[in-house]
């Protein structure tokens, strides 16, 4: 395991406060646009962390799906550990990490389900397979082995044969509300440049303020 002694050089490419957007979701658009240049596999995908009703944290890999001025759009089984954790507790992290270009992005954040016609657009959007697989698959519980599962896709898959596929009920998306956003660049001796985005939640909800200031590595 030669990786756990290697000590890499991140480099001297500067990121400063000035070289950002004054608004931290453009600014994750223009990041996420220039991962997908760089050709970075899957650059969408992040990690999901939550916690649960008896105060257990989960962390999983997901898809974002969308991102605009409100969040962080990506959906799933509302029945699975992290729809039930959700459901239990909204506040949420996201975690984006684009390694070979030496950037982060992290997230905090509270997550809504989102209007059923927008898991509706969502769900028609996705291939026939994937949309039935959504009622094959009881997501996160327990199953015998893999020709159990197996049997339960092709079930679905001879019931939905030449047929338009609906949502189920139980799945659709969810909606990152962002209350923080720190961008990570890597550098020189972990000397780490680290900016933050703030904004607060008051009695009538999260402000649409954002507060900018630089973290120590």
């Amino acid at each position: 395991m030669d990786s756990l002694n290697r000590h890499e050089d991140y480099g001297q490419e500067l990121l400063d406060e000035t070289h950002l957007l004054a608004d931290p979701l453009e600014q994750f658009k223009d990041w996420l646009r220039e991962a997908e240049a760089a050709q970075i596999y899957e650059p969408n995908a992040f990690v999901l962390g939550t916690v649960d009703e008896e105060h257990r944290s989960r962390s999983r890999t997901v898809l974002l799906k969308g991102v605009d001025d409100r969040g962080f759009f990506f959906a799933t089984n509302y029945l699975s550990r992290k729809g039930e954790a959700v459901a239990a507790n909204p506040n949420v992290s996201a975690v984006f990490g684009w390694y070979s270009m030496y950037r982060q992005v992290l997230i905090q954040g509270v997550a809504e389900k989102v209007d059923p016609a927008e898991s509706d657009a969502y769900f028609g959007s996705r291939p026939h397979d994937s949309q039935v697989a959504a009622w094959s698959s009881h997501q996160s519980h327990p199953i015998e082995n893999r020709a159990a599962l197996d049997d339960q896709f092709d079930q679905a898959l001879a019931k939905f044969k030449g047929a338009d596929v609906p949502r189920p009920n139980y799945w659709g998306g969810y909606r990152i509300i962002p209350t923080r956003i720190e961008f990570w660049k890597g550098r020189s001796n972990r000397m780490h440049d680290r900016i933050e985005f703030v904004r607060t939640i008051g009695g009538y909800g999260i402000t649409s303020e954002w507060q900018i200031q630089r973290l120590q590595p």
